[in-house]
């Protein structure tokens, strides 16, 4: 099996080296940057299944590489880390289209098992895009160009809440629980005591159901959601 290629921004020489080393151990193949600027071309210039993001740089920051990196890589998987372990400093990130969010300093352990949820996921996509729509109801996505239509309007969606709606069209008309949504759209294996799932539902519904019917987000109190129109 070939091995998976990790570009790692980050300019923190020591960590830098630390995570390397560790990664390559595991059998990945990792390629140090230690600016924003050179970091970002780096990525477009090359083929990686994830990027590991410091938001803190030289050059360029996290936030406007991941940014970038979402415009003209939107399949890329996406790991910022940070010093900075505020919600809004979180909430930023994932509006710039991170898919994942870890806090310094942190155990190799985690971040090594956040990578394998990512790079799982995105595995899993990749399979299914021998379909190239999802619809439910009036609504239909389309994979190839990340074009989100609802009974004939074009929604302006953000990373996230693509990636959000995304799994709830992959896995409609069944419970999905709020530990589920967590685990599998932001890579975390553990409720972070924040509201993230219910902010972004809420977004989500604003832009989806708001303004159309029928209403496609049910919430189950005390058990998760379901994508399916209200009857």
């Amino acid at each position: 099996m070939q091995a998976k290629q990790i570009l790692l921004v980050e300019d923190d020489q020591r960590l830098s080296e630390s995570i390397s080393r560790t990664l390559g151990r595991k059998g990945y193949e990792v390629s140090p940057v230690f600016d924003g600027t050179a970091g970002l071309q780096k990525a477009l210039d090359s083929s990686f299944d994830l990027v590991i993001l410091d938001v803190v740089l030289p050059g360029l920051d996290g936030y406007a590489i991941c940014g970038e990196l979402r415009r003209q890589k939107p399949r890329l998987p996406i790991l910022m880390l940070t010093a900075l372990d505020d919600t809004e400093d979180r909430l930023k990130g994932f509006e710039q289209g991170t898919d994942d969010y870890l806090a310094k300093p942190f155990d190799i352990r985690e971040l090594h098992a956040r990578m394998q949820a990512l790079l799982r996921r995105n595995e899993f996509i990749e399979e299914s895009q021998t379909q190239t729509k999802l619809w439910i109801a009036n609504l239909e996505m389309n994979l190839l160009n990340k074009a989100v239509i609802r009974d004939g309007e074009k929604l302006e969606l953000t990373a996230k809440e693509y990636a959000l709606l995304e799994y709830l069209l992959l896995h409609q008309n069944r419970l999905i629980t709020k530990a589920e949504l967590l685990k599998e759209v932001w890579g975390l294996n553990f409720d972070p005591g924040t509201n993230i799932v219910e902010v972004y539902i809420a977004y989500l519904r604003k832009k989806v159901d708001r303004n159309f019917e029928p209403k496609l987000i049910q919430t189950k109190a005390g058990q998760g959601y379901v994508l399916r129109p209200e009857h």
